[in-house]
């Protein structure tokens, strides 16, 4: 293995660890020598993946916490470093994009977009961050969109907060350097399952100069290049992995 790429006693935890992107790098971490900590809100759906990783030979700990909220963000904090006494990497990777035309959100629509998108992420990050930089290490990785960047009519919550996701990775970058790494990245769309959503089922051309969706393999290297001692001199940074959209 790239010692580059070779996360063997490293802890890295993954919110939205379940499915989808989340649970790609998961497994991407794990292949690599991470033990791993998934956390989503469904208890037996991060055992399922976290037997996955246990049979690559390397720990794993299924956590079920809702990270919109504080008091469940700081039992997923409590958890994990009872469990490993450290955690290495950290991917804010849990989120929600609900369509919906503005003038139709509701008050507790808009808060629970804001609350899984970026409130949860900022107790997470702060608090893991402030543990990594008393520990003299760490790395941060907060998964924001394309939509943070770019006009997305009907989820304005949506982009709105991964846009206040990059403001923050940024401010972080500063307050908790030269220890830990935070960084963003920003993918575009990919194949999971949520392309079953779509109307062309994710096979068909889009708007971009590489002109297809990404598979999950093609965003996940990205994420393993921000916590690897390969990106050493990256921090503050937000890093598009989205075809070119812009």
């Amino acid at each position: 293995m790239d010692p580059l790429f070779d996360f063997t006693g490293k802890v890295a935890l993954v919110t939205g660890g379940s499915r989808g992107l989340g649970y790609q790098m998961v497994k991407a971490f794990a292949e690599r020598g991470a033990d791993v900590i998934i956390a989503s809100r469904k208890l037996e759906n991060c055992e399922a993946v976290a037997e996955e990783c246990r049979a690559l030979g390397v720990k794993a700990l299924a956590i079920s916490a809702h990270v919109g909220k504080w008091p469940e963000c700081d039992r997923l904090i409590e958890e994990a470093y009872a469990a490993f006494g450290r955690v290495d990497i950290l991917v804010n990777n849990a989120g929600m994009s609900p369509r919906c035309p503005s003038h139709e959100v509701s008050e507790a629509l808009f808060d629970s977009v804001l609350n899984l998108n970026f409130k949860g992420p900022f107790r997470l990050a702060s608090q893991i961050g402030k543990r990594m930089f008393d520990a003299g290490s760490g790395c941060i990785i907060n998964v924001t969109s394309s939509g943070s960047l770019m006009p997305l009519p009907q989820v304005v919550p949506y982009g709105s907060s991964k846009a206040a996701l990059n403001a923050m990775s940024l401010s972080f970058a500063h307050e908790y350097a030269p220890h830990v790494r935070v960084n963003t990245l920003s993918p575009g769309a990919f194949k999971t399952d949520i392309v079953q959503a779509w109307p062309d089922k994710g096979e068909g051309p889009i708007p971009t100069p590489r002109g297809v969706a990404a598979e999950p393999k093609d965003i996940i290297t990205a994420a393993l290049f921000l916590a690897s001692p390969a990106s050493v001199n990256v921090t503050g940074t937000l890093v598009r992995c989205d075809g070119g959209q812009h």
